[in-house]
């Protein structure tokens, strides 16, 4: 085994405490998919069956949906399933592979994400001091809830973006791609 070739034991912990919140809130944001099922489920029974809509199924259905895509965004983003155009940078090295993503990281990524922190952490706080209410809707649920999420989900997008920025300043060092060795069970 190339000790070079993979990553020290010391970042690989340091890894592993960036990620957690992106896999903690992604893996409980995955259980919002029960309600919203249900609650599509009985707006279909409702609606179809007996000829009786609800007033609040399609709101719980956006709202829970909502949660659930930004809540796993950076779960997604740790995982490498968000769309990116691999078929050109298949062509390059691992380093410049991994200096392009660098450049994207810290032109793009870092800058719009901060800056879209701090907007969302105002349009958060206002909506939860005034305990907004959703008024396109006959039931006028609270939307201020699920505002609070756009922030939260920017954050664990930051922290994500450190972990893979970290990642990526590995594969440039080594020019080979970066596999942490999985721990025995």
């Amino acid at each position: 085994m190339d000790h070079d070739r993979e990553p020290s034991p010391g970042l690989c912990r340091l890894l592993a405490v960036l990620e957690y919140p992106a896999q903690l809130i992604g893996n409980l944001a995955a259980w919002l998919l029960l309600p919203l099922t249900g609650a599509l489920v009985y707006e279909v029974v409702s609606r179809y069956l007996f000829n009786n809509p609800t007033i609040w199924a399609y709101d719980m259905t956006y709202m829970l949906s909502s949660a659930v895509f930004m809540l796993g965004a950076a779960y997604a983003l740790q995982k490498g399933s968000h769309v990116r155009a691999d078929f050109l940078l298949a062509m390059l090295k691992p380093r410049w592979q991994a200096l392009l993503d660098a450049a994207m990281y810290l032109v793009l990524y870092f800058p719009a994400m901060i800056l879209f922190f701090v907007v969302s952490l105002r349009f958060a706080r206002q909506s939860w001091m005034q305990h907004e209410l959703y008024p396109q809707s006959p039931w006028m649920p609270p939307i201020y809830p699920l505002k609070a999420v756009i922030p939260l989900t920017i954050l664990l997008l930051l922290l994500q973006g450190v972990a893979e920025l970290i990642k990526v300043g590995w594969v440039i060092r080594h020019n080979t791609a970066f596999k942490p060795e999985e721990p025995a069970s």
